[in-house]
């Protein structure tokens, strides 16, 4: 059996997002206002378990709830291994913070294109099985939408468009934002599908074929600034879009963006991650 490949260390200093204890659930508000995932207690542990019947986890309400929190402390402190394993081990219950960690981890630090590509493969098929046994919870589709969209970017436009990935996107954040409407980060996706259809294909048979309009982009990045302006990933991809849409005539409102990124002050991992991003992208 081949060597499983290691996951790379969280590359900063993480001692300001351990969360320990209650911190968690204080800070819970601002770490998720962009993907709106409940706070894991015992009563959304039990309907959880409820939802998921037979796919659900061998434990009580209090113990998932436990396992949950623990494994969301492991996301936020950039430990995402040990978020990974914990979220995949409760079977599609834990399939959020799987697909979450999975997917960041890969986005930031796995370098290898080919290994990059079956880490996002993996993460869509463990949201696909989140998406059967949890149809009702938004981050089921949302994170299947995300580890789609980034799959679809490893490929050439042509091969991601003939594959349907462009449409099975579209479809899992049009469910997503209908079960959550202020769900910022699908509104970012959304805006991204647009902006990078027409991008690609241009405005009018990227209109015709995918329904991809520039207002629309427009929109739903204005939207996910509004939900989450302290976000830095809002901030950097509302940068991305005007690029896409506009190219150098709106460098300079993309550079903006960006450096409104690199100037805020990261509430977890991911958001560290981010924020060095959008600061190497401007140095």
């Amino acid at each position: 059996m081949a060597a499983k490949p290691a996951w790379a260390a969280f590359p900063h200093d993480a001692k300001p997002f351990a969360y320990a204890g209650d911190a968690l659930k204080k800070a819970w508000p601002r770490l998720h206002a962009g993907d709106c995932e409940p706070w894991p207690d015992d009563k959304r542990a039990a309907a959880l378990l409820k939802a998921a019947g037979k796919a659900a986890p061998k434990l009580d309400a209090a113990a998932l709830a436990a396992a949950l929190q623990d494994a969301w402390r492991a996301f936020h402190r950039g430990d995402f291994k040990a978020a990974f394993d914990a979220g995949e081990a409760l079977g599609p219950v834990g399939a959020s913070v799987a697909v979450k960690a999975l997917g960041i981890h890969a986005t930031y630090l796995v370098s290898n294109e080919a290994e990059k590509l079956k880490r996002y493969e993996q993460a869509a098929k463990i949201a696909e099985a989140a998406i059967k046994a949890l149809p009702d919870e938004a981050n089921s589709h949302y994170r299947h939408a995300f580890a789609l969209g980034r799959y679809s970017q490893g490929l050439s436009i042509a091969k991601a468009l003939k594959e349907g990935i462009a449409g099975k996107v579209r479809s899992a954040l049009d469910t997503t934002l209908e079960l959550a409407p202020k769900h910022a980060e699908a509104h970012t996706a959304l805006a991204l599908y647009h902006a990078e259809i027409i991008n690609k294909i241009g405005a009018m048979i990227g209109g015709l074929t995918y329904g991809a309009k520039a207002a629309d982009a427009e929109s739903h990045i204005k939207s996910a600034l509004k939900f989450t302006p302290d976000s830095p990933i809002a901030h950097i991809e509302h940068g991305n879009v005007l690029l896409l849409l506009h190219g150098d005539k709106k460098e300079d409102a993309a550079a903006a963006a960006y450096e409104k990124a690199a100037k805020l002050k990261p509430a977890d991992a991911m958001e560290a991650l981010d924020v060095a991003y959008a600061r190497s992208e401007i140095e």
